[in-house]
């Protein structure tokens, strides 16, 4: 019995389909229910709707965790090996797609924290990373790269902050309000080497201008940086990938047999 239900929930196509199509409509509900006229007009269809999908999702928890200790391995008990799926990362995200719901039910909330915890049911749609095999191919390459990326991210700190401070000591005199301290020039920084611009706040001295207008050619090279990072490695991986495909030929009838 224990091994049929792994089965399903594992390898079952028409299972894998239901849990992905109600994971995509728990998100566009979310956003419908964020339109007040829909909210109060459909109120009860998104109560049992959501009634419903915590439902499933808590039964799909409850049985992953049941029959996690199918998994082969030598050293560890059944105990060790449900606690190992609890705490892996696809684990909590099923805990995290269903504890906004229950715990209120356990421990009284203020209702400003509730309504932050119905946020979480956003979370569901990274379950779709145990059903998408692009979804998981964008995470390895995530961990492949994780040390450029952090070294990236270290680089662009350190110029948020060397920006902010130039600004401040070129802006601070005239524009006291705006460029008050460094850590308001720090928002400025970070919507210049963004290129996004912020238009309520922007230098008017001659230096902080041109000061400026590097720091913002310096953001379009940056930002161009870990794409490029993530771009090659994204690549890398669908070669390997293509590779590691075999085709096989049915000796009876000749069908090609990807494996």
């Amino acid at each position: 019995m224990k091994n049929k239900i792994h089965v399903l929930l594992n390898n079952n196509p028409l299972f894998i389909k239901f849990i992905y199509g109600l994971i995509i409509l728990n998100v566009i509900s979310l956003i419908l229910e964020s339109y007040k006229d829909l909210k109060v007009s459909f109120s009860d269809f998104f109560y049992y709707f959501e009634f419903f999908s915590i439902i499933i999702f808590t039964i799909e928890y409850l049985l992953r965790l049941w029959t996690s200790d199918i998994e082969k391995s030598i050293n560890d008990n059944s105990f060790q090996k449900r606690l190992k799926f609890g705490l892996s990362t696809f684990g909590l995200i099923d805990l995290v797609a269903i504890l906004p719901f229950y715990l209120p039910f356990i421990f009284p909330f203020d209702l400003r924290i509730i309504r932050i915890l119905r946020l979480l049911r956003l979370l569901r749609i990274f379950k779709l990373g145990r059903y998408s095999k692009s979804l998981n191919t964008i995470t390895s390459v995530l961990k492949s790269t994780k040390s450029e990326l952090a070294i990236t991210g270290f680089v662009a700190f350190i110029l948020l902050v060397l920006s902010s401070t130039i600004m401040y000591y070129f802006e601070n005199e005239v524009q006291p309000e705006k460029f008050a301290s460094i850590g308001h020039s720090f928002w400025w920084a970070v919507a210049t080497l963004t290129t996004v611009g912020y238009g309520d706040v922007f230098p008017i001295t001659t230096m902080g201008k041109i000061m400026s207008g590097i720091i913002a050619l310096i953001g379009i090279g940056f930002i161009a940086l870990p794409t490029g990072i993530i771009s090659s490695a994204f690549i890398e991986r669908i070669q390997e990938q293509k590779k590691e495909t075999v085709i096989c030929k049915c000796p009876k009838c000749g069908t090609i047999i990807n494996k």
